[in-house]
């Protein structure tokens, strides 16, 4: 019992989400969209948790599901990039399976790592492990034959939509979802409103400043001429709605100031999602959740040069509505 908790914790924190029902709506909500990643998306989580249990890491890491969101993140990214078709995703072969086991298990190794660097900081890693790792084990599927690389369907950059169509309805309430989805590769806008109820579950403030960050980085793509397919798939957006919540909440107390701070940072993520893809492009890498990571370290970092943001060290971060309540209730009157 204690396993299947940790392991759907695990899938509520790649949104922030310390609830295993939250995980558990979120995996329904990509089932809804693919058995297959929905499958994927377990194996890995159990495969990082279970790898920071094996290494008696600490145990109250482990129960909060710290350990299991990257290597959620890296098994989802290896078959997404890796399938013929990108929405649905492929049953990995014996040989992928064993390697998307390994790189989530390395996921924990690295999370470890960057959190020893990054505590004196009192910033979190975020989804570094998985971006780093993913990163890694994508490239390397390249030099092996047992491994079939596929065609890397989903396009990473831009420039690789058209220019020229219109936006129109869909573009904006499917862009939103998709925004969502994307989060856990999953191209499917209404998976993305399935997502966004888990995050309800547990946290309002929390789902609410992820989707304002969703709509942000899809009208942000919009006012400066982004590609309507790269806005329709929801590729502007999920970097920007993960950087919402971070500012918007989880790691500042939530006041008007860090909520312009937040929608800010989730606009920035939103050109910088165009930046990193068009940078990455020759070497056919994606994009991952780097912008959202190197906006949010920036911000949070650089925080405390400001006075009118409060911190929230991630060894006390809950959900934003228990950070701005205790906040509230140790200042003075």
């Amino acid at each position: 019992m204690n396993v299947a908790s940790w392991t759907l914790r695990g899938i509520g924190q790649v949104v922030f989400q310390n609830n295993p029902w939250s995980g558990l709506v979120i995996l329904l909500g990509i089932a809804f969209n693919s058995w297959i990643y929905a499958a994927i998306c377990m194996v890995g989580v159990l495969a990082s948790t279970l790898t920071a249990i094996v290494l008696k890491a600490d145990r109250g890491l482990i129960r909060d599901g710290l350990f299991g969101f990257n290597g959620a993140l890296v098994a989802l990214a290896l078959i997404a990039f890796t399938s013929e078709d990108f929405q649905s995703g492929a049953v990995p072969s014996v040989a992928m399976f064993v390697y998307l086991v390994c790189g989530a298990a390395m996921s924990t190794l690295a999370f470890a790592s960057l959190a020893a660097l990054l505590g004196p900081h009192k910033v979190a890693p975020l989804t570094m492990p998985f971006v780093l790792i993913g990163w890694l084990f994508l490239f390397a599927i390249l030099k092996f034959d047992a491994i079939e690389a596929g065609p890397m369907a989903k396009p990473v950059s831009p420039d690789q939509f058209s220019y020229v169509a219109p936006y129109v309805l869909p573009t904006w309430y499917m862009g939103i979802g998709a925004s969502v989805g994307q989060i856990f590769f999953q191209d499917n806008w209404i998976t993305g409103y399935i997502i966004l109820l888990g995050i309800a579950l547990h946290s309002r403030i929390a789902a609410g400043m992820c989707l304002l960050g969703a709509v942000v980085g899809t009208v942000v793509a919009a006012l400066f001429g982004g590609p309507e397919g790269a806005i329709r798939d929801g590729l502007f957006g999920y970097n920007a709605a993960l950087t919402a919540m971070a500012l918007g909440g989880i790691f500042l107390v939530l006041t008007w100031r860090s909520f312009c701070y937040a929608l800010f940072g989730a606009a920035v993520s939103a050109w910088l999602w165009a930046s990193v893809a068009i940078f990455l492009k020759p070497i056919g890498m994606p994009v991952l959740t780097s912008s959202f990571v190197i906006v949010t370290w920036l911000m949070l970092i650089g925080q405390y040069a400001f006075k009118a943001l409060v911190p929230v060290p991630p060894a006390e971060s809950t959900t934003p509505e228990d950070n701005r309540r205790r906040h509230v209730a140790h200042s003075p009157p």
